[in-house]
């Protein structure tokens, strides 16, 4: 069986309205994201995925709106990047930092993957 290869898109950043509260609807906030997608080997002089593609997966996503919930991003972002040729898997982290909550905290993360890979 060839290799898998482990392809890593690190803290995508984009600003997007998200969330369930009225202020999230109206004012943009970061959003920063992980997407992880599994190949075969490629053969030697040929690639398994372009990062330019995988990087649009991710702003397709977040420019569609309106954008709710974090698991609902996460699980498109998951669903797109499945539709690649060559992936055999696809992990999504969705970071959030600015969360209305009552104490202090880095970010929310939501993580989505698709168990195909196994």
């Amino acid at each position: 069986m060839p290799a898998a290869v482990e392809i890593t898109l690190r803290s995508m950043q984009f600003q997007v309205c998200v969330g369930v509260l009225p202020h999230e609807a109206e004012f943009a906030q970061p959003l920063e994201i992980d997407l992880t997608v599994w190949t075969q080997a490629p053969a030697t002089g040929t690639i398994g995925v372009d990062y330019r593609d995988l990087y649009a997966v991710a702003s397709d996503v977040v420019s569609r709106g309106p954008l709710l919930y974090l698991e609902t991003i996460a699980t498109h972002i998951v669903s797109s990047a499945m539709s690649r040729p060559n992936v055999i898997g696809a992990r999504a982290a969705i970071r959030k930092p600015h969360v209305a909550l009552p104490g202090p905290l880095a970010h929310a993360e939501v993580v989505v993957e698709d168990g195909s890979r196994a």
